[in-house]
């Protein structure tokens, strides 16, 4: 993408406060764009709505990405074409596909706590501990500082987070114990309270979202787990388990950093309905014919 387009998104975002993954995304998205434009011949103030509807296309039918990716590009064309080019916007033209919704895999506690405490590396074990025991991100995991983990208190702190928030969750005596055993290991030539609690190769960087995602897969794939386990599965099973547990769906929207309640209502649909004391008639109903 030209630079001075570049300038201006970088300006807007600047002045918006956005994260600097934000940028990057959009970034990224609109020059995979105007790539796409130049090998048409036309360029990025020559587009018009039916170049932008054949690039549609061109994602659904050529390269076949899902419905959320590609609404990720309306968005940032339709960002581009009013913030940056001054452009008047039509929904009706370019509208945004439907996303069907998928249900994430719960694993039950017992499931999580092998797959945690069977982990032999001390470090992958201390992260996995708080992505579910504390409700993590993964990208949230990564920027994670020495300061972040209150031991007195019990809690961690989050730096901005997704939207651009802080906040603050549980940290668990569990993940204590591992953050303990692992800080001794790590640390034991001293550090600093500003040092990013899991560093990357270069100490100076912290660990990456995609260092994560394999180690988890690894791990997956050795104990035969199902492709849909994520370091997102994590984080769905702290919040359903706290819901059966009993823990009101408020203080788990704080905890997990959600800006809806909408968002969290989710986990209603995932928790066994068994732990919550919920039967079949047809189990009461057998249960009176005996």
């Amino acid at each position: 993408m030209d630079s001075i387009y570049s300038q201006e998104l970088e300006l807007y975002f600047e002045l918006k406060g956005s994260p600097e993954s934000t940028k990057k995304h959009y970034d990224c998205l609109i020059t995979v764009f105007a790539k796409h434009l130049s090998n048409h011949g036309v360029t990025l103030e020559e587009s018009t709505e039916r170049d932008i509807q054949e690039f549609i296309l061109h994602l659904k039918n050529d390269l076949e990405l899902l419905p959320g990716t590609i609404n990720n590009y309306i968005s940032a064309i339709k960002f581009f074409n009013i913030h940056v080019l001054e452009r008047s916007w039509n929904p009706y033209k370019v509208p945004r596909m439907r996303n069907r919704k998928t249900m994430p895999t719960i694993y039950s506690r017992e499931d999580v706590k092998v797959f945690i405490d069977n982990t032999k590396n001390l470090k992958h074990k201390a992260f996995l501990s708080l992505l579910y025991g504390s409700g993590l991100r993964a990208s949230e995991v990564t920027k994670l500082k020495i300061s972040n983990i209150n031991s007195k208190s019990m809690q961690v702190r989050v730096d901005e987070a997704k939207h651009g928030t802080d906040r603050y969750t549980i940290l668990s005596e569990h993940s204590l114990l591992i953050l303990r055993e692992y800080f001794l290991t790590y640390f034991k030539n001293g550090y600093k309270r500003d040092d990013w609690l899991f560093p990357g190769t270069n100490r100076t960087k912290h660990i990456t979202r995609k260092t994560i995602a394999l180690i988890i897969q690894n791990r997956r794939d050795e104990m035969q787990f199902d492709k849909t386990f994520t370091p997102r599965t994590l984080r769905h099973c702290f919040a359903t388990h706290l819901l059966e547990d009993g823990v009101e769906l408020a203080y788990i929207q704080q905890l997990l950093g959600h800006r809806l309640i909408e968002t969290t209502t989710i986990y209603t649909h995932l928790t066994s309905k068994t732990r919550m004391g919920i039967k079949s008639p047809i189990d009461r109903l057998c249960g009176d014919l005996r």
